[in-house]
């Protein structure tokens, strides 16, 4: 069993505990971490999206942020964010890599594989500072099923616009765009 810190409006941890099944069936709120890959190419800033596995339990076959997941009961969102990379993606990662560069809320209730899930998170997000190439990249079967290289206001206006390819939160695309513009070399 999988359990999450119950959080406060700022992703502080309550003192109490929940199951994952329980936390997306009554939408308690709890906390993920999101991870970007990003690089320059021809004059554009890309990220690396991976595609959601057919058998996730949201959005199955849709485009989401490089790496992403739950930060577990007592776990801190580093530790999380450096835990995902080398799970979903094969990448390792360390402390010195990850920027923590903003956080948002996720808030919705959508109805997946006949089942409806009630997602109530606060997404702490963070930029790894590590160059990777994805034919180095080791793919978690039942999470990914491949990842590719997108123009990251492309992807933006796509989500905008309803195109079904991705399912990135716009809040966390808008984080890593400021981010970048505002750091940009």
């Amino acid at each position: 069993m999988e359990f999450f810190d119950v959080v406060d409006e700022e992703g502080n941890p309550t003192g109490d505990k929940t199951e994952r099944k329980i936390a997306h069936s009554l939408g308690i709120r709890h906390r993920t971490v999101h991870v970007w890959i990003v690089r320059e190419k021809d004059g554009k800033m890309q990220a690396l999206f991976q595609k959601r596995a057919a058998c996730k339990d949201s959005f199955p076959g849709r485009y989401d942020t490089s790496s992403a997941g739950h930060i577990t009961s007592g776990d801190e969102p580093i530790d999380s964010a450096i835990r995902e990379l080398a799970e979903e993606l094969g990448i390792k990662a360390e402390r010195k890599d990850m920027k923590a560069i903003g956080k948002f809320r996720i808030q919705y209730e959508k109805e997946f594989h006949g089942k409806l899930f009630r997602d109530n998170e606060i997404a702490f997000v963070f930029l790894c500072d590590k160059a990777v190439d994805e034919k180095d990249v080791v793919l978690q079967k039942d999470e990914v099923e491949e990842v590719r290289w997108f123009c990251i206001d492309e992807a933006y206006e796509k989500r905008i616009s309803g195109d079904k390819t991705f399912c990135t939160p716009l809040e966390g695309l808008e984080i890593i765009k400021k981010y970048l513009s505002e750091n940009q070399k």
